[in-house]
Parts: structure tokens; C-alpha cells; sequence
């Protein structure tokens, strides 16, 4: 495989592949550390829908904007296609097993109890550490996944402190650094 070196780094000996391969990629994406939010709405029928995502992120304070990317192949992409509300809930360490159920391509999401009505008419999750109740602001196609730019309309902070973190293709919990 042929390397080239980017201009102005030649010092550092930096260099980037030109050929880029799948798993190479996928394995260079695990090794960075990411919050966990599980993403939830209801499909047309009301059913409620949802997936696990570490793709997030804000896009801006005003309007106030975040976005989460959604896999086309998900169970629940035809649902957020027509979706015009969600929510995101950032997961705590003790959510660690409905994130992995929410992750699992046929598993019945909602079947573990977790969740509690809202008044917004979405599902939340009991124990998320926030959970931000958004509008459809956008959609973009972002190759075999969906950018879901949402609109913020409201807010709840949860008791949890610890986030559900995953890195290298596993969850983690952190630990404070001092004393």
C-alpha cells in the first residue's frame, strides 16, 4: 500500500493510506471513546421505535440543534423517516443493557420494562442521565446512514452522573480522575 505524506507534517511523519481499507476503518472508528444515546419515536401506527447511537452531537445553541445518524438498514429507519418528533436520551452506566437491546437488529426494543410516558408522548428512559425531546429540523443522507438534525423543544436532566461511554467495541464506565 502506497503512502503519501500531508503537506506541512512531513516532520511529524504523518501519513495517511491512499487506499482506505473497510475494516481498518471500522476498527480506527472504535478506538474513539463515545457518549451513548438511544434514540427513540413512534412510526406511523404510534408503535414506538428506537435505536442505539454513539453519533451525536451538538450543532448549535441557537437555534438550538443536535444531530444523531441513524443506519439505513436499522428496523426503525422507516419510522424516522416520517418521523416529526423524537427523543435522544444520553444513557447512563447502569442503561448499558437497553443500549445493547436498542443496538440489536429484530429485538423487540421496548420489551425490558425501561422506559416510562412522557408528556411529550414519547417513551423515556428511566435512569438516562439527560433526555432532550426533539422536532425534525433535518435530514441528510450521510452515505449508509441519515443525519436526523433535531430541534430541541425541551430538556430533563436525570439523577445519573455516569455515562454509559463505549470505546474499542465495549462499554466502559468512568472514573473521576483526583480526589
Amino acid at each position: 500500500m502506497s503512502m503519501r505524506t500531508l503537506p506541512g507534517t512531513e516532520d511529524r511523519s504523518t501519513e495517511i493510506p491512499q487506499e482506505l481499507g473497510a475494516e481498518d476503518y471500522r476498527e480506527a472508528l472504535s478506538r474513539f471513546p463515545s457518549g451513548v444515546t438511544i434514540v427513540v419515536t413512534e412510526d406511523p401506527t404510534g408503535a414506538p421505535r428506537g435505536f442505539t447511537a454513539s453519533a451525536f452531537t451538538a450543532v448549535s445553541q441557537d437555534p438550538p440543534l443536535v444531530l444523531v445518524c441513524l443506519t439505513k438498514s436499522a428496523d426503525s429507519y422507516p419510522a424516522f423517516t416520517a418521523a416529526e418528533k423524537f427523543a435522544i436520551h444520553f444513557a447512563a452506566d447502569g442503561n448499558t443493557s437497553v443500549a445493547i437491546r436498542f443496538a440489536t437488529k429484530g429485538a423487540d426494543k421496548f420489551a425490558g420494562g425501561d422506559f416510562d410516558e412522557h408528556p411529550d408522548g414519547l417513551p423515556a428512559l428511566r435512569g438516562a442521565i439527560a433526555r432532550l425531546s426533539c422536532s425534525m429540523h433535518a435530514r441528510y443522507d450521510g452515505g449508509d446512514h441519515d443525519i436526523l438534525v433535531g430541534r430541541v423543544e425541551g430538556v430533563h436532566l436525570g439523577k445519573a452522573e455516569t455515562p454509559a461511554v463505549y470505546h474499542a467495541r465495549r462499554f466502559h464506565t468512568l472514573v473521576p480522575l483526583g480526589g
